[in-house]
């Protein structure tokens, strides 16, 4: 078998994993099983949480493939699973993030924000940025890792996390800002 996977070739293994050839389903999880994890490991509380968060995606997405229509590629659609499992599994503990006025928000420049992110390989930004980053809230912290970990599109985004596209864009936005601000305020 190829070593890459199109939507169509997804599409026919699951169709015969739904048909009974059930040792199929290995090939997502050998596969995907990393992409997930690291996913979700940005929100977990520990590793070992992400762990059984990514054990929990897959025994999902198994027990809900005849429901794959398809309309996006596989890990998309795991990726969905991953963030509603997360996003359950962080209300049900007790999350310590960082609430910010909007209106603090609001005032930070925009150009502030964007030369701060555009120092490429800054090891010190990454260092505040790690910090920082631990403040956000569940969805922030999801956001943040599918568009600039994940490298995907808004318009998948959107669709993983059941926003519309402009919501995806506005809240990425604002996170970059409160990004900035939460950093200027460690300073």
């Amino acid at each position: 078998m190829r070593r890459y996977m199109d939507n169509q070739d997804e599409f026919h293994i699951i169709q015969r994993i739904c048909e009974g050839e059930t040792n199929l389903f290995s090939l997502f999880l050998s596969r995907y099983s990393d992409a997930v994890y690291s996913l979700i490991v940005r929100i977990a509380s520990s590793k070992e949480d992400a762990e059984e968060l990514t054990q929990d995606v897959f025994i999902k997405a198994f027990k809900k493939l005849n429901t794959f229509q398809g309309k996006s590629s596989f890990l998309t659609w795991l990726y969905r699973i991953a963030y509603n499992t997360a996003i359950s599994a962080t209300r049900k503990t007790r999350q310590d993030f960082s609430y910010i006025d909007e209106t603090m928000i609001d005032k930070v420049p925009d150009e502030n924000v964007d030369m701060l992110f555009e120092k490429d390989e800054n090891e010190n930004l990454l260092n505040k940025l790690q910090v920082v980053l631990k403040r956000l809230s569940a969805e922030e912290k999801m956001l943040i890792a599918l568009y600039y970990s994940k490298g995907e599109k808004i318009h998948d985004i959107a669709g993983i996390m059941d926003l519309s596209s402009d919501n995806v864009k506005i809240k990425l936005y604002r996170v970059r800002k409160k990004l900035y601000f939460l950093i200027k305020k460690n300073d």
